[in-house]
């Protein structure tokens, strides 16, 4: 089972996200990772798919009106679907980011450990050095659209979009 740490990530960088705005970005969309039993028994959850895609059109269009530049990742698309995780794959996020112009690399990720137990996070990298200039981690306590979207608002208001870091 994968265990995923339940505390807010340090932020490798004190410059808000606002200050890479108009940035080329390579959004690598949002990996679901279910190490459930409900999952184990019961196969992939519809509504689960669906808060996925609600997750991955609240992070697009929150960094659009932010002003960053999202890149069509389509000309990597068959490096992607040969990639479980994104989030989790040594630089290959950052090395696609870069093949594609992009200054920036998005990638996110959603484990389910029970009904009771999510995690997701997000992280923006700099695709060039691979460094971390802003991301976070949230643990929600509630398997539905209201808390996951609680959940990723957080992490945009407090983590990736806050002027000042803590």
């Amino acid at each position: 089972m994968r265990l995923t740490a339940l505390i807010f990530l340090g932020l490798a960088s004190t410059a808000a996200a606002g200050d890479k705005a108009g940035d080329k970005t390579a959004f690598f969309g949002i990996t679901y990772l279910d190490d459930s039993l409900q999952g184990e028994t019961h196969g992939v959850d519809p509504a689960e798919t669906a808060r996925l895609e609600m997750l991955h059109k609240m992070v697009t269009e929150r960094f659009t009106s932010e002003g960053f530049d999202l890149v069509d990742t389509a000309p990597v698309q068959t490096k992607l679907d040969r990639i479980l995780n994104p989030a989790k794959c040594y630089g290959c996020d950052t090395r696609m980011a870069t093949e594609l112009g992009a200054d920036l690399s998005l990638v996110g990720e959603v484990q389910k450990v029970s009904n009771l137990i999510i995690a997701m996070n997000l992280q923006l990298r700099d695709a060039e050095t691979g460094d971390m200039l802003r991301g976070g981690v949230v643990d929600i306590r509630a398997n539905t659209d209201d808390a996951w979207r609680r959940g990723m608002r957080y992490i945009l208001d407090n983590r990736i979009f806050r002027e000042d870091p803590q």
